[in-house]
């Protein structure tokens, strides 16, 4: 009969395992954990006789979640046209920021957030050219190009031919282009503090000098707090930018944590996290500032 974890370590790699492809898939720390909830629901749901007809549990959840995501990214499509400003994935505590937030979710219960693996494909830059996929690509890219699934398993999950689902990533990883990998942390954390101390001080011209003059920053607030609504372009506009942000803000204080499992800056006021910043750093530069601001966003903060 099939069963879903014969122990709790099986149980728990499952579930991890659901958690990372649901995260990549759909963008959020919390919606990754509702799908995977939702999936081992169903399973539970099902009749004995039923489950014993499934000779893998585990692959079974997969395609379950899998198709979840691929709804919720349909629906989500509608939901964004409505969101007030730009729309940027959760963004996702490395160790170092959970470790300062206490680490466990309600009850004790693990947060879904430490089951999530840090690498490329989590940077937010990465998830940001993710949003650019239909639902289909992304499934397809993310299952195949990602974890590794083969295009027969994907097939079950889109309801397409094997070919078609080899199509489907082919035209994702065109998106995707020849992003270059992330530079390495050491250099990036260096920017970053540089940004971050250039940013206390108030100082535009050194803020200017560390950012591309071709940079942009997008802000998310979700109409929930002030923030802009429209991207900021050049690296002189988003300099004053943070300097009146800078006058705005007493008793803001900025830290560097590791953000989507790169160097970034979270700032807090009276320990309540409002502000979680994501750098994208080439030949020394910030070429791109994602801001995630919606409190809903920073939960797993």
């Amino acid at each position: 009969m099939g069963s879903v974890g014969t122990d709790a370590g099986e149980a728990a790699d499952e579930r991890r395992q659901l958690i990372n492809i649901a995260y990549r898939l759909l963008g959020s720390v919390t919606e990754a954990e509702d799908a995977v909830q939702d999936a081992y629901a169903r399973w539970y749901g099902l009749p004995p006789s039923r489950q014993e007809e499934i000779l893998s549990p585990a692959a079974w959840l997969t395609t379950v979640t899998s198709r979840i995501c691929l709804d919720s990214l349909g629906s989500a499509r509608a939901r964004r046209e409505r969101y007030v400003g730009a729309w940027l994935p959760e963004p996702l505590p490395g160790r170092d920021a959970r470790d300062h937030a206490g680490g466990a979710g309600p009850l004790g219960r693990a947060d879904p957030a430490d089951q999530i693996v840090l690498d490329e494909s989590v940077a937010m830059a990465f998830l940001v050219v993710l949003e650019s996929m239909t639902p289909a690509e992304r499934v397809a890219f993310v299952l195949h190009d990602v974890f590794r699934y083969p295009f027969a398993e994907i097939a079950g999950v889109l309801g397409r031919t094997p070919a078609a689902c080899k199509q489907l990533a082919a035209s994702a990883r065109r998106r995707v282009g020849g992003a270059r990998a992330p530079v390495a942390a050491t250099g990036q954390a260096d920017v970053v503090r540089q940004v971050k101390e250039a940013w206390e001080a108030k100082d535009i011209a050194a803020l200017v000098g560390l950012l591309d003059p071709a940079a942009v920053m997008t802000a998310d607030g979700g109409g929930m707090v002030g923030t802009v609504l429209r991207p900021v372009e050049g690296g002189a506009r988003i300099a004053r930018y943070m300097a009146a942000i800078a006058d705005k803000a007493p008793g803001l204080e900025l830290l560097e944590r590791s953000v989507n499992g790169a160097p970034g800056l979270v700032a807090r006021r009276a320990g309540v996290v409002m502000t979680v910043a994501s750098f994208d750093v080439c030949d020394g530069r910030v070429n791109r500032i994602w801001v995630v601001r919606n409190p809903e966003k920073l939960r797993p903060w």
